[in-house]
Parts: structure tokens; C-alpha cells; sequence
């Protein structure tokens, strides 16, 4: 008798129907992959199997437990085996952590409700298994809350929550989706290693073909509620049957085909050598000296749109280089920018060392150069992007842009600079206002304008940026709500680009969606970079999207780059331990069915 037995299971909420016959079979042990794009139903599956379904969800079919039927079992019924007997990971450790208990509490709350264990039991039990998944008491006491955690360590505090009470099942939804791969590795590993321990079953849901083709033994492929394809992982993944199997192959490792590469050797500037971070023109300017019309001149090598407004931008010659060949300043110039954060209080008077989130970083970023900053989580990537966007401010060191000094600058004195740098944030809906419509939204920017544009004229140009992005006019009238995953960041690049800037900082604006959806994304990249010459920092810890996407990569570590080079170079050679880590932790499915196959023959 298998685990986990779904068989003909259907679920439909009001008239919709959600899924449609799902069958899957889970043995002890044994770790199956659960792969498809967004809304394939994937997800609704393990919330169907926990029963934690809205009201009005209907259900048919059958799902049987080790040995229960648990598709009609009461609620009672599931409180005894939700948490006991089954343990689920959910994808964002943020919303699935109470902000206001600490984590001590939390592992305990559900040993102390299934074994009616004492409190001193309870919390002797989850600090073991804190330590199991990798947070000693010695450095993550039982009293830290949520927000005093990284993203990978909150989501080791769910695992353990999950895995407290030794459960036979463990379903772990996109358990590893927003984490470096440094970290997605380490979590794998670890649910590798309980499965092994424990003879766990593990029912892994994902939109990685690599993360999968290393961790599962088999695949279902599931597709618009359906299962399109399932099988040993990889029988499946090589022979690659159905076309929806390898339309997702080919989206894992999707390169743009319309990307513009513009190596760092040939830019004013930059020498081919890796590593070479050395300093570049500070020529500066007064801030708003620049007017739009020179912005328009300046701008890197583009095509005309198609559809002219009074941000089209015209023909140019190579990147960093004005007409008639005279070499343009880089765009961006970071110079030795250190930043320091004061230590904890430890006492009325005293407090613990600073804390460098950021130390002595210089780079230099070209007109239509798109540049990649990796690194693992904590190593500084987003505090510098916040000095880069002026949101903050270096303890030390100098940020040119476009010739303005921004860290010098008053906040009213940044119009400009603000005006040609826009950001894409990684989780569009939370910096979206939900009461708001469209038109609002992708048209805040506006008011960044010397000119205040007329009702009719930002409608115009709120159409125009959302035809930028593949999106319709009509649907400035729509709420954020009403959009996919991929729709809604579709409408933050839209925001970004409507004043037409000069660069755009791109926090981890793929990590969060499905492959498919990431290579549609990469592509509006590549070609807004391509049609409108805006330069990119990409800040990521996805390899593959530097890959795809970039010219030039930076590898942060402990706030410092410790490499620079083209992408290439870097990625297929790394020098430093960091750029080491980042390459053989990043999954690669070619490189995954290898290992496999290997494996495969030496047990045979």
C-alpha cells in the first residue's frame, strides 16, 4: 500500500473547475516532483490534500493516506493529522511565521498540541530540531523573532516546524523559490537528508526542472489542472514526450534571442581583464542642469519607436559613445561607497561594533549596459542598490549618475536623477497600491516631469508604456488584482519605463515566477533594452538570468566584489571561492540528469 494514493481527483470552486483527474502515487521514502507553470494546479493539489480549501470549493475523486481516506474527513480529523502525520513547507516563510511569537514558540506550539508535552519539553524538542535544520541555540536563541532572520533562515524555522513531530509526509510548496542558490542547495540537502532518515515521503512542488531532476526520484507534469506527463524523473526529462515537457526544458535555460550583447572590453573605459574595478570619470553637474533634450541625445544606440511620444528616443552609435564619435562619461560611477550600520545596544552605554554591510565597492555602468550583481543572501546587494536609487546613504564614498553626485544631494535636488533611474521590484503586487487602478499606478512617475502632462497626455503615455510590455490600453482601467504574476510585473517594468530612463535597477524581477513567465519577462527585457537603449542593474542570485541577460557580471561577497568580468568568463571560469560557490550550487538540469544517470549505473 503506496503513502499517498490520489486517484480521479477533481475540485472545482463555484463554477470553475480547478483540477481535473489527478492521479498520483507517493510510496515511503520517496521524493515525487510536482512541476508546472502557474495555475497548473499544482499547488491546489496540496491544499486540497492538507483540506484547506475556500468555502464554496467542491471536491470528487479520492485520497488516500496511509490508508485513510482524508478526502472526507472531518476538521477534527485533519487538526490531528495536519502537523502530526503530515507536514507542509508553504513558499513564503514571512506569511507562513507569526511576526509577534518567536521562533522558539512557534516550533513548540505543535509538539505541545499533539504530545501534550510541558512547555520545558516542548522547548527542549524544538531547540534540537532547530539545530537539525541548521539554527544551534548558540547563535539563533528560541527568543529571536521572524524579522531578525534571513530569508533562508526563516525558511529553515518552517521546516522545522514542519518536520517537528517526525511526520510521514512532508509537502514542501516551492519551498526554495526567493532563496541564493548557495542556500536553495543547503535546504534541498537538508529535506534530502530527512527523507533519508525518516523514510519520509516528500511530495516537492516546484517550477524548476533542475531543482527537481536533482532531488526527485519521479516527476508529474501537471498543466491547466491536468497531468500532461509523469514517470521516473529522468525517463521523463530526457526523453521529453510530450511538448509541453520540452517547451519547460527549453524555458529553464531560455536565452533571449533579440539581446544585444555588448561585451565589457568594448566600452569606453572598461578593460578586458578580470577583476578590473578601478576608478572612472566623476565628471560631475549641477543638478537639473541636464535637460530632457540632451537626455534625448545622450541616450545609448536604440531604435525609433514605433509609436512616437515626447520620450521617443532616436538612432545612436555604440554604447557610451555620443555622434560623431566623442566618448560619453559611464552613466553610473560608483567610488570606494562603504556603509556602515551601528551595532546592538548591549547596554545603557555601550553597544557592539558597526556593522559593513558594504565595503569600499567601486564599478562603473555604461549606456546600455546591462550588468548583473550576484551574490549570496546578506552579502550587500540590496543595500547598494538602495544607495544606487538614492534611498540611502554611503558612510563613505561617492555615486555619479549621469553626472549628478547623489550621495551629496538633497532630497528635493534628486528630480532629475529620479526621473532617469527606475526600479522593478521583486514582488510587484506588495509595491503596487491594490485600491488603485492601472492608469494610476504605471503613471506615479509622471509627477517626476518638469512638465506636468495633461489628463489626455498621460493616458497617452500610461498606453504607450503598457504597449511596451505586451499589455493593452484597456487595461489601465483594470486593478493590480485582476493580473498574473507575469502580467503584474509586466506592469512594474511598464511604471519603470514610462519617463524613458536612462537605467533601470531590476531587484530579482524573475525570481518569483515560473519559467515560462521568466523567459517571456527576460524577453520584454532584452528588447526594451534593445528598442529604448535603457541600461540594466540586475541584482540576482539566479546565474541563469545573469546568463541569459547580461553583459557583465559583479560577484559580491561580505559587501565587497571580490570579481568583475564579462558574463561568460565568469560563469564558466570562476576565479574567486564565492563565484565557485554560486556556480556549483546553481541548478542545472543537463548537468542534474547527469549526476542521475551516474548514479543510476553505479547501483546497477
Amino acid at each position: 500500500m503506496s503513502l499517498l494514493e490520489i486517484e480521479k481527483l477533481t475540485l472545482s470552486i463555484g463554477n470553475f473547475p480547478i483540477l481535473r483527474g489527478i492521479d498520483l502515487q507517493l510510496e515511503k521514502g520517496e521524493v515525487m516532483g510536482v512541476v508546472g507553470e502557474s495555475g497548473s494546479g499544482k499547488s491546489m493539489t496540496a491544499l486540497t490534500l492538507m483540506q484547506l480549501l475556500p468555502h464554496g470549493a467542491q471536491t470528487g475523486g479520492r485520497i488516500t493516506f496511509d490508508g485513510k481516506d482524508i478526502l472526507h474527513a472531518t476538521e477534527a480529523e485533519m487538526l490531528a493529522l495536519r502537523g502530526d502525520d503530515i507536514g507542509m513547507v508553504f513558499q513564503e516563510p514571512m506569511t507562513a511565521l507569526n511576526p509577534v511569537k518567536t521562533i522558539g514558540e512557534q516550533v513548540a506550539e505543535g509538539i505541545r498540541w499533539h504530545t501534550k508535552a510541558s512547555r520545558a519539553d516542548a522547548e527542549s524538542r524544538a531547540a534540537a530540531m532547530l539545530d537539525r535544520v541548521g539554527l544551534p541555540q548558540s547563535k539563533f536563541p528560541l527568543t529571536r523573532y521572524p524579522h531578525q532572520l534571513s530569508g533562508g533562515q526563516r525558511q529553515r524555522v518552517v521546516i522545522a516546524i514542519a518536520c517537528a513531530l517526525k511526520p510521514k509526509l512532508l509537502v514542501a510548496d516551492e519551498p526554495t523559490t526567493a532563496l541564493d542558490v548557495v542556500l536553495q542547495k543547503q535546504i534541498l540537502d537538508l529535506l534530502r537528508d530527512l527523507v533519508d532518515e525518516r523514510d519520509m515521503g516528500l511530495l516537492l512542488i516546484s517550477h524548476d526542472l533542475a531543482v527537481v531532476a536533482e532531488m526527485a526520484d519521479h516527476i508529474t507534469i501537471m498543466r491547466h489542472g491536468e497531468v500532461i506527463e509523469s514517470g521516473e524523473t529522468s525517463a521523463v526529462l530526457t526523453a521529453k514526450a510530450h511538448p509541453y515537457t520540452a517547451q519547460l526544458a527549453e524555458a529553464s535555460a531560455h536565452v533571449p534571442s533579440n539581446r544585444r550583447s555588448i561585451p565589457p572590453s568594448a566600452l569606453p573605459g572598461i578593460s578586458p581583464s578580470r577583476g578590473d574595478i578601478g576608478p572612472s570619470s566623476n565628471v560631475q553637474r549641477p543638478l537639473g542642469a541636464q535637460s530632457h533634450q540632451e537626455h534625448i541625445k545622450q541616450t545609448s544606440p536604440v531604435r525609433t519607436a514605433a509609436v512616437q511620444s515626447p520620450f521617443s528616443l532616436h538612432e545612436g552609435e555604440m554604447p557610451g559613445r555620443a555622434e560623431g564619435g566623442v566618448t560619453l562619461p559611464p552613466l553610473l560611477t560608483v567610488q570606494s561607497v562603504t556603509r556602515d550600520y551601528a551595532g546592538r545596544r548591549t547596554g545603557l552605554f555601550s553597544r557592539e561594533k558597526p556593522f559593513r554591510a558594504v565595503d569600499d565597492v567601486s564599478f562603473t555602468v555604461h549606456p546600455g549596459q546591462s550588468v548583473a550583481l550576484v551574490g549570496r543572501s546578506g552579502c550587500g546587494k540590496s543595500t547598494l542598490a538602495r544607495m544606487i536609487l538614492a534611498l540611502d546613504r554611503p558612510s563613505s564614498g561617492s555615486i555619479t549618475f549621469d553626472g549628478h553626485r547623489l550621495e551629496t544631494s538633497k532630497d528635493r535636488d534628486l528630480r532629475d536623477a529620479r526621473r532617469n533611474m527606475q526600479v522593478v521590484f521583486q514582488d510587484p503586487y506588495g509595491s503596487f497600491n491594490p485600491r488603485h487602478r492601472v492608469e494610476r499606478l504605471v503613471a506615479e512617475p509622471l509627477h517626476l516631469l518638469q512638465t506636468k502632462p495633461s489628463r489626455e497626455e498621460r493616458r497617452a503615455l500610461v498606453s504607450k508604456a503598457l504597449d511596451d510590455v505586451g499589455l493593452k490600453p484597456a487595461d489601465m482601467n483594470k486593478y493590480p488584482h485582476e493580473f498574473s504574476g507575469g502580467q503584474r510585473q509586466r506592469l512594474s517594468i511598464a511604471r519603470a519605463v514610462i519617463t524613458r530612463p536612462k537605467l533601470i535597477v531590476a531587484d530579482e524581477p524573475v525570481s518569483a515566477l515560473d519559467v515560462s513567465i521568466r523567459a517571456q519577462v527576460l524577453d520584454l527585457f532584452a528588447e526594451l533594452n534593445e528598442r529604448l537603449g535603457v541600461a540594466y542593474l540586475f541584482i540576482t542570485h539566479d546565474l541563469t538570468v545573469a546568463r541569459a541577460i547580461t553583459d557583465e557580471v559583479m560577484v559580491m561577497h561580505d559587501g565587497r566584489i571580490v570579481e568583475r568580468g564579462e558574463t561568460h568568463a565568469i560563469l564558466d571560469h570562476p576565479q574567486s571561492d564565492a563565484a565557485k560557490a554560486l556556480v556549483a550550487a546553481a541548478p542545472d538540469l543537463d548537468r542534474a540528469l547527469a549526476a542521475r544517470a551516474a548514479r543510476i549505473n553505479a547501483a546497477c
